[in-house]
């Protein structure tokens, strides 16, 4: 009898876990829902000043700069149709302050053109740098062709120190040539799935305890 009780403890214990952990992913299907909305209702409304002591992660600004057309840098990335190519990305300075902007996308053979531009007059999106991949080759520095926009390449090459947010051109803008990327909320959010994983695990268990216990009484 002691041991029937002790397992029995034992197999709620762990159909309480389950249960617990799949109401914790619902709470958090929630919070990644509002979070996505969030995004995309400050990627589809209008640009706002430049303010640089407000930068947030996806905000749409309007902003003044003048791009530094010398140190172009080439990372290398695939389009929306997996297509490799290079994002283009100079250094700008607006208020001061230095970031990279993402003027789009070329193919490998625009390599090297000279995408100057004299506009100082810019709508774009905040995100924030990515952490550099371990698997990820090394930056080629002398041939410009970068796989990763690592701070000690970056400062190396320009001399600068940027800010940890990339501002992307908005697709609304008129240069087409580099393509400007194309920004959404395109988060992962597998946590309905997760969550049905855990209280399916919770009732297979309950099953299975009921099958044996009603076996052996």
């Amino acid at each position: 009898m002691k041991h029937k009780l002790s397992f029995s403890i034992f197999v709620y214990s762990f159909i309480l876990i389950f249960i617990t952990l799949g109401v914790w992913q619902l709470y958090r299907l929630e919070w990644k829902l509002n979070l996505i909305s969030e995004i995309n209702n400050a990627i589809s409304s209008e640009p706002i000043e430049f303010n640089s002591n407000s930068i947030k992660n996806f905000q749409k600004v309007s902003f003044k700069g003048k791009i530094d057309n010398e140190k172009i840098i080439y990372l290398y990335n695939l389009n929306e149709d997996g297509e490799p190519g290079f994002d283009i990305i100079n250094p700008i300075n607006i208020e001061n302050k230095n970031f990279l902007i993402n003027r789009g996308w070329v193919k490998i053979s625009d390599k090297n053109k000279p995408f100057i531009t004299n506009n100082e007059n810019f709508v774009g999106i905040f995100r924030e740098k990515s952490k550099s991949s371990y698997f990820k080759p090394e930056n080629d520095l002398p041939n410009n062709y970068w796989f990763k926009l690592e701070d000690n390449d970056l400062q190396r090459y320009t001399g600068l120190i940027f800010s940890n947010y990339i501002i992307y051109l908005n697709d609304s803008s008129p240069t087409k040539i580099p393509k400007p990327k194309n920004i959404s909320a395109n988060l992962s959010n597998n946590h309905l799935k997760y969550a049905l994983t855990w209280f399916s695990l919770a009732i297979s268990i309950f099953l299975i305890y009921l099958y044996f216990r009603k076996k052996n009484y």
